[in-house]
């Protein structure tokens, strides 16, 4: 296995070969993606950001990644892992309030409180960003693309796990 080299980090550029679209009337709908992955280890400032740029070797392509130091990926690494962890703890309160508020028998022509309709759309809201969140910040590495949008949809950068 490759041992992370300190004040370096390790990337996967990806370069989108194919993607197709089979079936879809009579049959479900299939895609099909293929991808070639080249590596690169990018060093990270000590302070701040930097511009690095990269070559893409399938179509010599080149693009410009931004990398952040060491000290702001872990800061914003942990933000995400709060950020998700308070996604839960709101998840957990607004399901218990609508569970109390809707298991109430509520006499005729009274309705719920207004908090009531709240809770639905928090529980919804941060059933999908809990997982979101937290993943977001187990994947981070503080190293992103900036290049326009027409390059962006044939790549992707992509952390690499040692």
């Amino acid at each position: 296995m490759n041992r992370p080299i300190p004040g370096m980090v390790q990337v996967a550029l990806r370069h989108i070969v194919s993607d197709q679209v089979s079936g879809g009337v009579v049959r479900p709908a299939t895609r099909s993606i293929s991808w070639r992955d080249s590596r690169f280890q990018v060093r990270r400032p000590q302070t701040g950001k930097q511009n690095v740029e990269l070559t893409c070797p399938v179509c010599e392509t080149a693009l410009v990644a931004e990398v952040h130091a060491e000290s702001r990926t872990r800061r914003a690494a942990a933000v995400y892992l709060v950020l998700a962890a308070l996604s839960v703890i709101v998840l957990v309160a607004a399901l218990a309030y609508a569970v109390h508020q809707g298991g109430k028998t509520l006499p005729e022509g009274q309705s719920y409180p207004a908090l009531f309709p709240f809770s639905i759309l928090a529980i919804f809201v941060t059933f999908v960003a809990a997982p979101l969140f937290y993943l977001r910040g187990r994947r981070h590495n503080g190293v992103s693309l900036l290049n326009a949008p027409m390059f962006r949809g044939k790549h992707a950068l992509l952390p690499v796990r040692s």
